[in-house]
Parts: structure tokens; sequence; C-alpha cells
């Protein structure tokens, strides 16, 4: 996976990534994704591109449990959030949504940086600095559940979590 970096800080809610105001759009996905990150990046689902990265600090995806911030992260064409830490639910709304997140150290990214994600590996190369970045590589549960399209297709697949390895 190779893409541009889009930075954010420590404490990302929910809420910054899809304004509570947009709470009515929920059932309208396309509509709902056209406001992403609207406050913290104005006209950020005009600029993104398909394949690029979001890039956080610490607690990214805190607040509510909406499924639908993971959701409209991925409709937006982010290929992965890379970040210190999630917020729990937010991690696994990720995985459910076939959207990889990984805890890595973000220091070394910047805004526009071009990477490349190595998952099954556990690195991360920064071209625009000359740097790896590595991190502890996801569960093969977790890989499964992503190479299925995220939890609802591979419950469809499986019946239930398994693994096919």
């Amino acid at each position: 996976m190779k893409g541009r970096a889009w930075k954010f800080g420590d404490a990302i809610s929910t809420d910054h990534i899809i304004p509570g105001r947009y709470f009515y759009l929920r059932s309208n996905l396309p509509e709902l994704a056209k406001h992403i990150f609207e406050y913290e990046k104005p006209n950020f689902s005009e600029k993104v591109s398909r394949g690029d990265f979001i890039v956080a600090g610490h607690n990214f995806g805190q607040g509510s449990s909406r499924e639908h911030a993971a959701i409209v992260v991925k409709m937006n064409g982010i290929q992965a959030v890379l970040a210190k830490s999630f917020a729990r639910i937010f991690y696994r709304n990720c995985f459910n949504s076939g959207l990889p997140a990984v805890i890595c150290d973000t220091d070394k990214f910047g805004e526009g940086d071009v990477l490349e994600l190595f998952l099954d590996e556990g690195r991360i190369i920064n071209y625009s600095r000359n740097e790896t970045v590595s991190f502890i590589p996801i569960p093969p549960v977790m890989k499964q559940i992503l190479s299925d399209g995220g939890l609802v297709e591979h419950v469809k697949k499986y019946g239930d979590i398994r693994l096919n390895l």
C-alpha cells in the first residue's frame, strides 16, 4: 500500500471525523462521507486521493461508537489509518469495515509524505524522509477479516470468525 499522508494530532474524536450535526445522514453514507473532517481540514473529501493514509497521534477515534466514522474514512479512499493509539471501539470498527488500523510511532510522518505500508512485515517506509518505522504486525484473524472485506463479508463467507490460513 502506497500513498500520501494526511496528518492529524491527538484526541481526534468520531465527532471530528464526522460532525454530530450530520447524524441525520447516517442512512445516506455517500452524502455523509462528503463531510469528513470538515472542521479539521476543510474540503478534505475533495482533496484526499484514493490510496492515501490518515496519520494521527494518540487516541484516534475517541468519543461515541459511531461505526459510520470508520466507514466514511474508507469511503473517502483512505487505505489505512496509522496512529500512536486508537480508541478501542473505533479500532475494531475499522477492521469490521475492512479498513486497516495500524498502531505505530507516527512522529516520523508529516503532512504530504509519501508512505508505503507493509502490513505483513510490520513496517512503513517514508519515502519523503527516507525513514522506516516498524510496528507489531496485525494478528492473522484481523488480516483475514481485512482480506475478506470486513466482518460482515467474513461472516457471510465462513458463518463465524474463522481463520483460513
